[in-house]
C-alpha cells in the first residue's frame, strides 16, 4: 500500500466527525419529531402524518438531484465535495432550529413545519450526499476506506447517542403535562402552560445546531479531498440516464432493496419508540433514558461488528447483526411492562442498530468498485450511486412514518393524553415489533441473492489495484515522453 493511499488516524477521525451532524439531527428528528408535533406543537395526527410523509419523500427526491449536481460539479482548490458541505451548513442549522419553534399562530402551523422540515432536509442532503461520496476520494484502497468507514460509523453512532442525549435529557426534564381522559385521575399539573416544554425543545435544537457547525468545521479543515483519486468523468449524463445507470447494475439493486427493507424496519422502530415507551409501556418519564441505552449499546457494538465483518465477511455480519435485534423486539411487546427488562432488551436491540448503521455503508463502496470494473469507460458517477441509495431509503421511510402516524390517527390517538385507547396501544405494538420483524425477514431474503461475497470482493480489489498501477504507469510514460 502506497503512502498516498494510507490514511492517518487524524484524517480518519476528522472524516468520521463529519458524519456526526447527519446522525445527531437524524436521531433527534427520528425519535422526537413525531411526539413533538403531536404533543407540543399540538398538530392533529392526520396533519402530522402529512408533514412526516411529505418531508421524508421530499428529502428522498432531493438526494438523486443533489447527487446528479454534485457529479457534474467542477473541481475547486478545496475539492469537489467539500464546498457543498461548507455552503449548506449555515442555512441548514437555521432551518433545523425553526423546526422546533412553535409559531405564535394556529392557522399556518402545518405550512410552517412542512416548509422548514423540507428546507432542512434539502440543505442536509447538500451536506450528506457529498460527504458520503467523499469516501471514494480519500483513498483508493478498500482496506483504508473500510477502516475510515468503521471510524465514521463509530462516530455516527456516537452522534446518534449525542443527539438522543441532548434532545432526550433536556426535553425529558420539561415534559408537557398530559391531559387526563375520562378514566384518568385529574392532575393539577394539567393546567400548567406547556411553554416550558416548548423552550426545552428550542434549547435542545440550539445546542444541536452548534455541534453541527463544529463538526462541519473539523471536516473541512481536517480532510483533504485527493484529486489523484478523482478520475475525469465520462461525458455528462442526464438525470434519467443516471437512474438507468445505477439501476442497471445488478449487485447495486440487490443491495439497495435488501437494506431498504431492513433500514425501513429500524426506522419504524425509531419513529414510534418514544410513543410506545410513553403510552404502551407507561414509561413517560424514562423513555429518553431507554433511547439512550439503545444508542449507547450501538456505539459499543460498532467495533465488534467491524471485527466480525473482517473475520467472517460482510454478508454474514449483515445477517447476524440484523437478527440480533429480533428477540428484543419480541420480548418488549410480549412480556408484561417492566422497566428493568426494557433496559435489558434495549441494550441488545442497540447491537442490531449498530449493524444496520455499519453494514450498509461498508458494503456500498464494494458495489461502486464492482461497477467500475464492469464499466471502465463510465467514470465519475460515485455521487449518483450514493445519492440514489439514500433516496430509496428516505422515500420509503417517509411512506412508513406517514402511514404509521396515520394509523395512530385512525386508531384514535389523543393529543397529550395521559393514556391512549387500547387500539392505539395495539397499533404501537405492531409498529415497533411485528411490522419491523417482517420487513427484516424480507430484506434478508433479498440480501441472500447479493452476489459480492468475500472472494469476489478480494478479486475486485486486486483488479482495481492493477488498473490504478497501469493508469499511473501510462501517465508517467506520457509525462516522460512530453519532457523528452
Amino acid at each position: 500500500m502506497s503512502l498516498l493511499n494510507r490514511l492517518s488516524i487524524c484524517s480518519k477521525l476528522c472524516y468520521a466527525i463529519g458524519g456526526a451532524p447527519y446522525q445527531i439531527t437524524g436521531s433527534a428528528l427520528g425519535f422526537f419529531l413525531q411526539i413533538y408535533l403531536l404533543d407540543v406543537a399540538q398538530i392533529d395526527a392526520f396533519y402530522a402524518s402529512i408533514i412526516l410523509f411529505v418531508g421524508r419523500a421530499w428529502d428522498g427526491i432531493t438526494d438523486p438531484t443533489v447527487g446528479f449536481l454534485v457529479s457534474r460539479s467542477p473541481w475547486t482548490r478545496f475539492g469537489r465535495m467539500l464546498p457543498w458541505i461548507v455552503l449548506s451548513t449555515p442555512l441548514a442549522v437555521i432551518c433545523y432550529f425553526l423546526i422546533f419553534y412553535v409559531p405564535p399562530f394556529e392557522d399556518g402551523k402545518v405550512v410552517w413545519y412542512l416548509f422548514f422540515y423540507c428546507a432542512f432536509q434539502t440543505l442536509q442532503t447538500c451536506f450528506h450526499v457529498p460527504y458520503s461520496a467523499l469516501t471514494m476520494f480519500i483513498s483508493s484502497e478498500q482496506a483504508e476506506r473500510d477502516s475510515a468507514t468503521a471510524y465514521r460509523m463509530t462516530i455516527e453512532v456516537l452522534g446518534a447517542v449525542l443527539g438522543t442525549a441532548i434532545q432526550g435529557q433536556i426535553v425529558g426534564m420539561a415534559n408537557a403535562p398530559c391531559i387526563p381522559g375520562p378514566g384518568d385521575p385529574v392532575l393539577n399539573a394539567t393546567n400548567l402552560c406547556s411553554s416550558v416544554s416548548k423552550t426545552a425543545y428550542m434549547i435542545a435544537s440550539g445546542v444541536i445546531c452548534l455541534v453541527y457547525i463544529l463538526c462541519a468545521i473539523v471536516l473541512f479543515f481536517g480532510v483533504r479531498e485527493q484529486k489523484e483519486f478523482c478520475r475525469v468523468g465520462s461525458e455528462p449524463i442526464s438525470f434519467f440516464q443516471g437512474i438507468k445507470l445505477v439501476m442497471g447494475h445488478g449487485p447495486y439493486v440487490k443491495l439497495v432493496i435488501g437494506f431498504l427493507f431492513t433500514s425501513l424496519a429500524f426506522m419504524l422502530l425509531e419513529g414510534n419508540f418514544a410513543l410506545f415507551c410513553t403510552y404502551t409501556l407507561g414509561f413517560r418519564n424514562d423513555f429518553q433514558n431507554i433511547l439512550l441505552v439503545i444508542m449507547f449499546s450501538a456505539t459499543l457494538a460498532i467495533p465488534f461488528w467491524q471485527w466480525f465483518l473482517t473475520r467472517f465477511g460482510k454478508k454474514t455480519a449483515a445477517y447476524c447483526g440484523t437478527l440480533t435485534a429480533v428477540p428484543s423486539m419480541i420480548v418488549v411487546v410480549v412480556f408484561k411492562s417492566n422497566l428493568i427488562m426494557t433496559y435489558f432488551v434495549s441494550f441488545f436491540a442497540g447491537m442490531g442498530v449498530a449493524s444496520a448503521y455499519l453494514m450498509s455503508w461498508s458494503m456500498l463502496p464494494d458495489v461502486v468498485d464492482d461497477f467500475k470494473l464492469e464499466n471502465p469507460k463510465s467514470t465519475g458517477h460515485e455521487a449518483i450511486f450514493y445519492s440514489f441509495y439514500v433516496f430509496f431509503s428516505k422515500f420509503s421511510s417517509g411512506i412508513s412514518l406517514g402511514i404509521s402516524t396515520l394509523s395512530l390517527h385512525f386508531a384514535g390517538y389523543i393529543t397529550r393524553g395521559c393514556s391512549q385507547p387500547e387500539a392505539v396501544n395495539i397499533t404501537l405494538r405492531v409498529l415497533v415489533s411485528f411490522a419491523p420483524i417482517a420487513l427484516m425477514i424480507i430484506g434478508l431474503v433479498v440480501l441472500y441473492f447479493y452476489p459480492i461475497d468475500e472472494k469476489r470482493r478480494q478479486r475486485n480489489r486486486e483488479r482495481l489495484r492493477e488498473q490504478w498501477e497501469m493508469e499511473d504507469s501510462e501517465t508517467d510514460s506520457a509525462e516522460l515522453a512530453a519532457i523528452i
